[in-house]
């Protein structure tokens, strides 16, 4: 047994020191001003803790990762789909792919109930339960030649469950990437600069593509080098465009940028994913966490007080004017992504297994990019919990709350219980050169200005305008790479599925069927997207109150196939660490979408809210956000909509957690009956280290590697 280092003790006993000086002062203060480093703090000290130890243990001692085993991208290596691909470059594909509207968005909503439930939701959801999920869906797909989370649940699972799973995971997926477009297309609608850097992106990815694959193999840090010095050459640019004669070039229409999307997800999703998706993904990476970095180190320079109570009245009353609902369980639903998020698990069964060199690197590409994650949503919540709370919600509450003038948001804010003046709302939008910052709902302007009020501090107090549309531009890109990767990995759910019916399509590579099912995928959620934008009320407008408990019940089937399979691997004394998220889950979840299907309150039940609006149409009434007759036919179409999704999803997810305990009840009664659809063991030949940074020992079987190759080379 290995003696402890007493300096890696001193080391880790600090870390744990500050991580609990940080969540003591947030838990007791009461009253008084508290820095948001506190936050940063309490935060950073639990994920360092976590990772060095939890993550570890799940790994090594649960999973039992196998360095000696040749994964499928090894295996089955055919440059399209399957590619061994360097850690570093797959840690920011994933990240990338992973991290989309919701840690942005979710924890600013969240805001409502104080910035003391996120917190706590964010940091131990992401630790005990997000984390987990991702890592252990990554391992477990890994070990089935990188399979789809709903395939996986209908071979260990059953063909009933399996098929509920299958049909649930797409009909999900559809959703989460039409709701995801519509964020890019409201982000860059009419605005040259996020449009030009945005694009800019896809041919210097190319560009780091072809490098790495042709011209230079391996060298990921001169690569690297390059793609941030041109990402920041095509920021700084894309600025200058903006105020130059091309800016109507690149000023395009929201119906333009639909077109736009449909055709570049449906490249990305055909193209081989060493050229465009991996590199662009990593190039994305520099920026996501450089921006991150920088508002965490702005967060220590400044130190901004949080400004937004650490519980607001909200929480208990529910009839918040952001969004209607307790804090239990709306709160675990709103903010999804950065705790928890059932999207996570079809990019961990998609993309990333499929290029993931090493077992062992499921630890830090899994577990760790999660934890990146987790910390932009903690920043997005110091970003909305550092402003004044009057502002805050004068920009998230919807205008048939606020109305349209300032004044008339002045006194609406005032009943909500916080004050800001009218002059105070007007010098708000001044600073950041808007003409109005009233009802600006989605999350995304709110965490600009929060974003815009750190950075300028940094610098003096100048340039708040150009931070916030540099924040603007920011979350477009953060969204855009999880809509690239979402198509692909919506494209092998749909091939998974076909090739129960129709075996070629079982070969996610094979090129009719690729081509095809990346048609249908892009088709069905560009639809919505293209409705969507014509119609406000409309399209993906229509699914999107269903969003966040529809990721969330993905998140339940992700969790139930983890636990399925510990059972059935054996590993039945460890299955807690997945059963126990997946009760949370399950509880929070179909909570939420009981009371959004019969609730009595109109702002929370579909059904309810149904009933007004066709009882208004009987009387001939409009009733807001309707504006016309046909408006309201339409909010009772989407209501009714929404209760029907609501209801049949949940009842989906029952019967896969239902089905999963019979198959787990069976296999502890007669172990020999279970089926394990687990991929024959394959010594590997590669080495590749396990972290971010080489052991001393992997760089000696890296060298003794290099070493017999140059023997095996035949003499000149």
């Amino acid at each position: 047994m290995r003696r402890a280092d007493p300096r890696s003790i001193a080391v880790w006993t600090v870390v744990a020191l500050v991580g609990a000086a940080g969540w003591t002062v947030l838990a007791l203060a009461r009253d008084e001003e508290v820095s948001a480093a506190w936050m940063v703090a309490a935060a950073l000290g639990s994920y360092a803790i976590a990772y060095r130890f939890y993550s570890k243990f799940i790994a090594y001692r649960v999973l039992r990762v196998d360095a000696r085993r040749a994964t499928p991208a090894e295996r089955l290596d055919n440059g399209i789909d399957y590619h061994p691909t360097d850690r570093r470059v797959l840690l920011g594909h994933h990240f990338a792919a992973i991290a989309g509207a919701g840690p942005l968005v979710g924890p600013v909503l969240a805001a409502q109930m104080g910035y003391l439930p996120g917190t706590i939701w964010i940091v131990v959801g992401v630790i005990f339960a997000g984390a987990v999920q991702d890592m252990v869906v990554l391992f477990f797909s890994t070990r089935r030649d990188g399979k789809s989370l709903g395939q996986m649940a209908r071979d260990e699972i059953g063909p009933f469950g399996g098929a509920a799973a299958l049909l649930a995971a797409f009909a999900i997926m559809i959703i989460l990437l039409g709701v995801l477009a519509l964020v890019i297309v409201n982000a860059l609608a009419e605005s040259p600069w996020g449009t030009f850097s945005i694009a800019m992106t896809i041919p210097i990815a190319l560009l780091m593509g072809f490098y790495l694959r042709v011209l230079r193999p391996g060298r990921v840090s001169e690569v690297s080098l390059i793609g941030i010095a041109l990402l920041l050459i095509a920021l700084v640019a894309g600025r200058w465009v903006a105020e130059s004669s091309l800016a109507d070039t690149f000023t395009l229409a929201p119906s333009t940028l639909v077109v736009w999307l449909v055709a570049y997800g449906f490249v990305a999703s055909i193209l081989p994913v060493w050229m465009l998706l991996a590199p662009r993904d990593y190039l994305s990476t520099f920026m996501k966490i450089g921006t991150i970095l920088l508002l965490a180190v702005g967060v220590l320079v400044t130190l901004p007080t949080l400004r937004m109570d650490p519980v607001t009245d909200f929480a208990s009353r529910g009839d918040g004017p952001v969004f209607a609902g307790s804090l239990f369980p709306f709160v675990f639903i709103t903010i999804a992504c950065g705790a928890l998020s059932g999207f996570h698990a079809l990019i961990s069964s998609g993309t990333t297994p499929k290029m993931i060199q090493k077992e062992t690197q499921v630890r830090m590409i899994g577990y760790g990019s999660m934890l990146m994650e987790s910390s932009v949503a903690i920043m997005a919540l110091v970003a909305a919990s550092i402003i004044d709370p009057g502002l805050y919600f004068a920009m998230n509450a919807p205008a048939g709350v606020v109305g349209d003038t300032v004044q008339e948001a002045s006194k609406a804010v005032a009943g909500f219980g916080y004050s800001i003046s009218p002059a105070e709302l007007a010098q708000a939008a001044k600073n950041v050169e808007e003409s109005s910052l009233l009802s600006r709902t989605g999350g995304a302007p709110t965490l600009a200005v929060g974003v815009s009020e750190i950075f300028s501090k940094v610098t003096g107090g100048s340039m708040r305008a150009f931070w916030y549309h540099f924040a603007i531009m920011f979350e477009a890109l953060f969204i855009l790479t999880a809509l690239d990767a979402g198509t692909r990995v919506g494209r092998f759910m749909l091939q998974d599925m076909l090739g129960n019916v129709y075996k070629p399509f079982r070969n996610v590579s094979w090129k009719p069927g690729l081509i095809l099912t990346s048609a249908v995928v892009t088709g069905l959620w560009g639809y919505f997207l293209w409705v969507g934008v014509h119609e406000p009320l409309g399209g993906i407008n229509q699914l999107f109150p269903v969003f966040g408990i529809a990721n969330q019940l993905l998140a339940a089937v992700a969790l139930t196939v983890c636990t399925t399979l510990l059972v059935k691997s054996g590993r039945l004394k460890w299955a807690w660490i997945t059963a126990v998220p997946l009760a949370w889950d399950a509880t929070v979840t179909l909570t939420a979408s009981w009371q959004k299907v019969f609730s009595g309150d109109r702002r929370v039940g579909f059904f309810t809210q149904r009933s007004i609006y066709q009882d208004a149409i009987d009387d001939g009434k409009v009733l807001p956000p309707a504006k016309s007759m046909d408006d309201m036919h339409t909010v009772v179409t989407n209501s009714t909509v929404d209760g029907v999704l609501s209801a049949v999803l949940a009842l989906l997810i029952v019967i896969v957690i239902a089905d999963a305990a019979r198959v787990c009840y069976r296999h502890i009664s007669d172990p020999e009956a279970s089926r394990l659809s687990e991929a024959p063991f394959v010594e590997s030949r590669l080495t590749a280290p396990a972290g971010l940074f080489p052991t001393p020992e992997e760089k000696r079987e890296a060298l003794a590697e290099r070493e017999a190759l140059e023997k095996a080379e035949p003499t000149r």
